[in-house]
């Protein structure tokens, strides 16, 4: 395997990375906006924040194409309609106090899966994080509990089951996703051992999962039970990663200089696209 590329740089604070047509997508938390870059870097802001009561950090699409956007500032699930106008798709305020919504995962249904990590962070008190389910008619409901820091989220290509990344935890867990939206058997579908801290994750044609791992600096492939199949030095915090490119061979991760803290939403500019081609 190659030495990851730069494909873009100059990002503040990256994450929540997704491909789709023929782009990677991601969010820029500190500019607020959604950023599409394809894989010869050419890239462009297909949405930015229109006020202060909007704050895009995480998206998915539905089944029709429509785009979702979490909104961590007023606690609602964005819909971003054919015509460019934003609606409100669900209203999170109802499913938790908690205080900051984290991550979304769609599935074939339309189903909404959100992560709430149920604490201030960094600084506050630690407290067990949730997962809702907004229904594609903007329904929410709690549907899963107790994890320690939920964080990347996805759904297997087959659509039987969530996982869910806890980075306090360092596992993968799962759930069977119910024809409602439901969850239910839980169980660890890795554990990763002491030391991992894992993110942003996306799940591979073979069924592998790759997580991106900040303290580490890594991003790292296991598949179910926990074993490590390949390990990518990504040199900064890795903070997502999705497979894209024209056969989905091309791993792409979203990295920047964590060590600084809050102060990397001030300072120059440290988050980078990185680019690798993986085997699955």
């Amino acid at each position: 395997m190659s030495d990851p590329r730069i494909l873009m740089d100059g990002i503040v604070f990256g994450e929540s990375a997704r491909w789709h047509d023929g782009r990677l997508w991601f969010a820029d938390w500190a500019r607020r906006e959604i950023v599409a870059v394809d894989l010869d870097g050419k890239s462009e802001v297909v949405l930015h924040a229109p006020g202060a009561d909007f704050s895009p950090i995480c998206l998915d699409w539905l089944p029709d194409g429509r785009l979702l956007v979490l909104s961590a500032a007023n606690r609602a699930v964005v819909r971003q309609e054919p015509d460019g106008t934003l609606v409100t798709h669900a209203d999170l305020g109802g499913a938790s106090d908690a205080p900051q919504w984290n991550e979304i995962a769609v599935d074939h249904r339309g189903n909404a899966y959100l992560d709430n990590i149920a604490f201030d962070f960094p600084g506050g008190e630690f407290r067990p994080g949730l997962v809702a389910l907004a229904t594609p008619d903007g329904a929410v409901r709690q549907v899963a509990d107790g994890f320690g820091f939920p964080n990347g989220m996805a759904v297997t290509p087959d659509g039987s089951t969530l996982i869910v990344a806890e980075s306090y935890a360092h596992v993968l867990t799962a759930f069977d996703i119910a024809p409602d939206g439901g969850l239910s058997n839980r169980r660890t579908w890795a554990q990763l051992g002491e030391a991992a801290a894992p993110d942003g994750i996306c799940v591979d044609a073979e069924g592998a999962v790759w997580y991106a791992d900040v303290p580490n600096h890594q991003c790292v492939r296991v598949r179910e039970g926990g074993e490590v199949l390949q390990v990518v030095d990504t040199g900064l915090g890795c903070f997502s990663c999705a497979l894209g490119g024209p056969d989905g061979r091309t791993l792409l991760m979203v990295v920047a200089d964590w060590s600084k803290g809050p102060a990397m939403f001030t300072g120059d500019p440290t988050g980078q696209i990185l680019a690798v081609d993986v085997a699955a």
